[in-house]
């Protein structure tokens, strides 16, 4: 079985000490907005546009920029990881894989108004304090507990 790849982004919204997740309604997991990057695309601005379609949510992301520059390149805003995950595994044997850019980020509100078309409506979402994800790990993912608490340290720690 060939396995096919793409490219997405995520991001981990962050205000007063919570961290939004919904639960993915084809996927059954809960999870923090994110998706495909589009062709015309870079992945923070991917990472924006989806937490902005999914939530409503103005995000300033927590990303370092790199010093390269030159006539011919520049650095991008650096995600916090970097992950390869399957989505689809039948008998042993992946079929779909995304390389995720993982971002953190912070927004002045926990109002969740969705600005995309075919979202999940705002009664799904939640924010999981680290004590809650903690306290909820045995429902989630186990990368999206570590993030979550990773994300909310982080931005709590520079504010």
């Amino acid at each position: 079985m060939e396995t096919t790849r793409h490219f997405v982004a995520t991001v981990y919204v962050v205000c007063d000490g919570a961290t939004a997740l919904h639960e993915h309604e084809r996927l059954g997991m809960w999870l923090p907005p994110g998706g495909h990057i589009d062709r015309d695309e870079l992945p923070h601005e991917a990472a924006l546009r989806e937490a902005k379609e999914e939530t409503g949510l103005d995000v300033e992301l927590y990303a370092e920029q790199g010093e390269m520059d030159s006539e011919t390149a520049r650095s991008l805003p650096e995600p916090q990881h970097f992950l390869l995950e399957d989505i689809n595994v039948h008998d042993g044997a992946v079929g779909h894989q995304h390389i995720d850019f993982v971002f953190y980020g912070a927004s002045e509100t926990q109002e969740i108004a969705p600005d995309g078309h075919d979202e999940a409506h705002p009664e799904r979402w939640e924010w999981f304090t680290v004590e809650e994800l903690e306290a909820r790990a045995d429902e989630l993912p186990e990368d999206v507990v570590e993030a979550g608490k990773r994300a909310i340290r982080t931005v709590s720690a520079s504010e």
